[in-house]
């Protein structure tokens, strides 16, 4: 259409011509209900027969009108053979499914757009980016199509499309395999059982080297890993290492692998990876040294002090464990570097690189210096366990810091084909992940929420989903006053406003009232907890939080279990560290 404006005058009908955009009415005019003439035949020596049909196309209709009728020309001509004749389908019997979409276009609208809708989850969405922006269910978009033609529109139906050939196919990967050693005991079902029933492990420091600290709180495994594996070996381990080893061997037991490791399961070493997560992984070691150092000279110095205090450690003792040979990595990423570590392991998988892979993150750092140097940051709760109730409240109106803790989390991953080709029990889909970094503060998070609503947009595109499939969110939540604040603005820009926009809001929860802050190892046991909500279709609570904080406006589910909503697939677990690092798992329901 020439772009020239609509300007509205009347005429008699023996004045209009092919080319005129006519209304019949001045009704028709203010309400943009043109057509375009497409021929003018004289009908008898008193009345004219138009042809009229859509300007942005459609269906033909005459219209005989007296000669001296008044009718509303726009002042605006088009050319009649580029004007198409389009007949609108019926979809009556048209099985619609996931993936369809619809175009509807108001064509008797000169200026009209083109509107898309996607079906997901049974109904059509017109922007699946968004949870606020409408839906219409199939008997609307059957309606539509219907009375298209008489109401002078034009809709058209495509179905799903099929998945064009690719030189490279990314695989799709599956979690077989879980293992943790967390405050509430040691084991997976410790944890599962312990986030269900709303209890949390955290307790006083009574050794005396921590007697002179301000806060003397923290989340510490009830168990001696040292006492779990043989003494050779937990000799050359530091505690970090000890969680991450242990933790990998009940993963890879859940698995259905065989004892020992590789060779025993039948499996290719050079197949195999480990991707670990640590910020320091066990400081205590370094501390240990200096001390024996400066106390009784160098001699004292144990030689295993440099490999026992490189955060890689853990890796390394996991695939010496289990005799893994294709890769071992550690992530480095503050608190984020759990989570980014499974991340990167999906991605070895999918590209082929590795067939299985152990990933999570394991850490060991509730030490005096960095408990005091935590408590220097006024980062730490200050409260007291005194009355049973966690010091740690995630989204509380009282939250009052983080409590430091420690342990391990680790899932199995596998390329799909190889899971199935052995039987293996499949827990859910690693879907996607998704990083950004918020540059803003070195430790302070971006209070606009930025950075984090990136990368949770990011882990939906990458899990080739869209925001309308997900359907729970395990949040960081460190229980900090700006932190908290901080991710819920992004889940809300990301996710919508909730039931307030008249929309189902999304169930989060935060797991660091139950445990403390795992540090590196916080992404790696709340992707477990993520894992174990999608297969089992259950949200544990969050532990702590009272009260919500009215700021924070999100659906934090509290005080007992809820089941896990069936409209949606995807489950998100977050992670986010000092100095900007963000990181968001993505898992899907299988």
């Amino acid at each position: 259409m020439p772009e020239v404006p609509i300007d509205p005058h009347p005429v008699t009908a023996e004045e209009v011509v092919p080319g005129d955009l006519v209304a019949l009415t001045r009704e028709a005019a203010e309400q943009r209900r043109w057509r375009a003439v497409m021929h003018t035949l004289p009908e008898s020596p008193g009345t004219i027969r138009l042809t009229l049909r859509p300007p942005l196309g459609g269906v033909d209709r005459d219209e005989v009108l007296r000669r001296g009728q008044e009718v509303i020309v726009a002042g605006r001509r088009t050319d009649v053979a580029a004007v198409p004749s389009v007949t609108s389908p019926r979809l009556d019997a048209v099985e619609f499914r996931d993936g369809d979409t619809v175009t509807r276009l108001r064509a008797v609208d000169p200026e009209g757009v083109e509107v898309t809708y996607r079906r997901r989850w049974g109904v059509w969405h017109r922007d699946v980016e968004s949870r606020t922006s409408g839906t219409v269910p199939d008997d609307t978009v059957r309606g539509w199509a219907a009375d298209a033609d008489r109401a002078g529109y034009v809709v058209r139906h495509d179905a799903r499309p099929a998945r064009e050939p690719s030189p490279v196919v990314p695989r799709r990967v599956v979690v077989t395999g879980l293992g943790a050693l967390t405050p509430l005991g040691a084991g997976v079902p410790e944890l599962w059982r312990g986030l269900l029933e709303g209890r949390h492990g955290i307790t006083e420091l009574a050794d005396e080297e921590f007697a002179g600290l301000p806060v003397r709180t923290a989340g510490t495994v009830p168990v001696d890993p040292a006492a779990l594996l043989p003494r050779a070996a937990a000799r050359r381990m530091n505690r970090s290492a000890q969680f991450a080893v242990l933790a990998a061997r009940e993963a890879w037991r859940d698995a259905g692998f065989a004892d020992g490791g590789t060779r025993e399961s039948g499996l290719d070493p050079e197949r195999v990876g480990v991707s670990l997560g640590a910020i320091l992984g066990d400081a205590s070691v370094l501390v240990g040294g200096d001390r024996k150092l400066r106390e009784k000279g160098p001699r004292a110095v144990s030689p295993l002090t440099t490999p026992m205090t490189v955060p890689s450690q853990a890796a390394s003792q996991v695939s010496l464990d289990l005799c893994v040979t294709g890769e071992a990595r550690t992530v480095t990423s503050a608190c984020a570097s759990g989570t980014e570590a499974i991340g990167q392991a999906i991605d070895r998988i999918r590209y082929g690189r590795v067939d299985v892979a152990l990933a999570g993150g394991a850490e060991a750092v509730v030490t005096p210096a960095i408990m005091a140097s935590f408590a220097a940051m006024r980062a730490l709760s200050g409260l007291g366990i005194e009355d049973g109730a966690s010091p740690s409240r995630p989204f509380a109106r009282d939250r009052a810091g983080f409590v430091n803790g420690e342990g391990a989390g680790l899932l199995v991953l596998e390329a799909e084909e190889h899971a199935r080709a052995r039987g293996a029990r499949i827990y859910c889909e690693a879907a996607g992940w998704g990083l950004s970094a918020d540059a803003h503060h070195m430790a302070a998070p971006d209070p606009s929420g930025g950075g984090v609503a990136l990368a949770l947009r990011r882990a939906v595109r990458d899990a080739g989903g869209y925001v309308v499939d997900v359907v729970h969110v395990n949040a960081h939540a460190t229980a900090t006053v700006e932190g908290d604040l901080a991710e819920a603005v992004a889940l809300r820009a990301v996710l919508g406003g909730g039931a307030r926009a008249g929309v189902p809001e999304v169930p989060v929860t935060a797991l660091k009232g139950h445990l403390g802050h795992l540090q590196g190892a916080a992404g790696g046991v709340e992707a477990v907890a993520a894992v174990l909500t999608l297969h089992h279709g259950v949200v544990p609570p969050t532990v702590g939080c009272a009260e919500v904080d009215e700021d924070i406006a999100l659906d934090v589910v509290t005080g007992a279990p809820r089941p896990l909503p069936a409209d949606g697939d995807l489950v998100l677990s977050n992670s986010f560290g000092f100095g900007g690092h963000n990181a968001v798992l993505a898992l899907r329901r299988v």
